[in-house]
C-alpha cells in the first residue's frame, strides 16, 4: 500500500481556485478524509484484513450478502460529512492481494456542494495483484452550482486481475427549483492504469483517460459532447484480452429506446480491456445501463450472476 497524504501538483484547470476558505483551512481535520482498504484471500473467502479510516470517510465492516458469490466481501464506503465541501482533500487506497475479490460501493450519491473559495479533491490508489477481482461501483456524483472538483485515480493491475470501475456524473441538481444544469465551474477526472513493475523495470503505463468539463468556458450541451443528455456514465473493465473480447461481443451498442440512452464500448490500448460510455437524460436509466454491463461482464469473468437489485432502488 501507498501510505500518507502527499498531494500531487494542482492541475492547470484548478489553478484559479486556490484561495483559502474563510472557514476551516484546506485539508484541516475533518476536511482530509482518508480510507485504506486491504483485502486478502483466506481459505475459501476474501476478508477485509486491513482497514484504516479518518473522518469524514469511514467503513464499518464487510458484509457477505451476495448469494451467488458468498465468499465476496461487499463494502459500503460512507461519508458522514453530508457531501463534499470547498477545501476538502480526501484520499482512498484500495489493495486486493492475490486471488482476492471484493465489491465496493457508496451509501448514496456524492454531492459536491456550492463553493465560493478553493476547490475539493479526491485521490484514489487501486492496486490489484494476480488473479484479483474488484467491482467498484459507486453511486452518481452530483456537482452543485459553482462547485470545483478534482478526482484522480491511479490503478496498478496485474495482467491476470480484473477491475470493473464505474463513474456516473450528473449535470447537476436537475430537479432543484427551476433546474440546475451544468452550473458548476470545473469537473476534472483523470484515470491512469499501469502494470506492476517486474524486477527492476519501471511500471508499464496502459492508458490515461482525462476529461475536464468547464461549462462556462465550453458548454457541454452541444453535438459531439453531451448533446441533449444530462447524465454521463463511464465504465472501465480492465481484464485479460480473452475476457474483454467476450464481453465486447455481448454488449449491445447504440440507442436504447426503452432506457432513453446511448451507449457503446471501445477497446482500451495495450490490451488493457474495455471502456463503455453511456449518455442519458436521467440518472436512473444510466444506472440501469451500468448494471446491464455488470450483468454481462460478471458471468463471463467469474461464472456467477449479479445479485437481484435491492427492493428500495
Amino acid at each position: 500500500m501507498i501510505a500518507g497524504d502527499a498531494a500531487a501538483p494542482t492541475p492547470r484547470e484548478l489553478a484559479a481556485y486556490l484561495d483559502e476558505p474563510p472557514q476551516l483551512a484546506t485539508g484541516s481535520p475533518g476536511k482530509n478524509g482518508y480510507l485504506r482498504l486491504g483485502f486478502e484471500r483466506r481459505e475459501n473467502r476474501t476478508v477485509l484484513a486491513d482497514l484504516d479510516r479518518r473522518a469524514p470517510l469511514l467503513v464499518q465492516q464487510a458484509l457477505y450478502w451476495d448469494e451467488a458469490m458468498p465468499e465476496l466481501p461487499c463494502v459500503f464506503m460512507i461519508s458522514n460529512a453530508g457531501g463534499v465541501l470547498q477545501g476538502d482533500r480526501n484520499r482512498i487506497e484500495i489493495h486486493l492481494g492475490r486471488d482476492a475479490q471484493a465489491h465496493l460501493t457508496t451509501q448514496s450519491a456524492t454531492k459536491i456542494h456550492e463553493m465560493d473559495h478553493n476547490h475539493a479533491a479526491q485521490d484514489q490508489e487501486i492496486i490489484l495483484d494476480d488473479g484479483a477481482y474488484l467491482e467498484y461501483l459507486p453511486e452518481a456524483t452530483i456537482p452543485h452550482r459553482h462547485s470545483r472538483y478534482l478526482t484522480r485515480t491511479r490503478i496498478s493491475i496485474a495482467p491476470t486481475a480484473t477491475l470493473l470501475y464505474a463513474e456516473i456524473l450528473a449535470a447537476g441538481r436537475k430537479h432543484y427549483r427551476d433546474g440546475e444544469l451544468f452550473a458548476y465551474d470545473v469537473f476534472s477526472s483523470t484515470v491512469t492504469a499501469t502494470r506492476p513493475p517486474v524486477g527492476s523495470a519501471e511500471p508499464r503505463e496502459l492508458f490515461t483517460e482525462k476529461f475536464v468539463i468547464e461549462p462556462a468556458r465550453q458548454p457541454p450541451a452541444v453535438t459531439g459532447v453531451m448533446g441533449p443528455a444530462h447524465v454521463f456514465g463511464n465504465i472501465l473493465l480492465l481484464t485479460p484480452p480473452e475476457q474483454a473480447a467476450a464481453v465486447a461481443a455481448a454488449v449491445p451498442a447504440g440507442r436504447n429506446p426503452a432506457a432513453q440512452c446511448l451507449a457503446a464500448a471501445s477497446r482500451l490500448p495495450n490490451d488493457a480491456g474495455l471502456v463503455y460510455k453511456v449518455l442519458g437524460s436521467e440518472t436512473q436509466p444510466v444506472r440501469a445501463m451500468v448494471r446491464q454491463f455488470w450483468e454481462i461482464a460478471r458471468p463471463i469473468i467469474t461464472g456467477c450472476p449479479v445479485p437481484p437489485e435491492f427492493a428500495w432502488r
